[in-house]
């Protein structure tokens, strides 16, 4: 499976932004995609999982302000940031596993992508 993320870029405090994840190489549609995030000097952090029935996940700290979504058709994820803040800079990567479980653990998901850089300034 080969992902490609695109969509990063900077904007300030309060906006939003939208990252898309392509994915090619086998069925999209049975596989869990998620969006991990690394900031400088942190671990990589859960951010979003979703299914392939559309039934997603959050990590605690984007709750109520980030959406993922689907498109099986297109073989792409999305994930929509509102509500942006600064503590939100982070590369963001997209990664995708087989099975039920939307896990949060980065070290379950079997294929990355490259990453995309999110700044959001203050």
């Amino acid at each position: 499976v080969q992902l490609q993320a695109y969509g990063g870029g900077l904007v300030q405090a309060g906006g939003s932004l939208r990252l898309s994840c392509a994915a090619s190489g086998q069925t999209f549609s049975t596989y869990i995609m998620a969006w991990f995030r690394q900031a400088p000097g942190k671990e990589r952090e859960f951010v979003a999982g979703i299914r392939w029935s559309g039934d997603s996940t959050y990590g605690d700290s984007v709750k109520g302000r980030f959406t993922i979504s689907r498109d099986n058709a297109k073989n792409t994820v999305y994930l929509q940031m509102s509500s942006l803040k600064p503590e939100d800079t982070a590369v963001y990567y997209c990664a995708t596993k087989t099975g039920y479980m939307i896990a949060t653990m980065a070290r379950n998901y079997s294929y990355w992508g490259q990453g995309t850089l999110v700044t959001v300034s203050s």
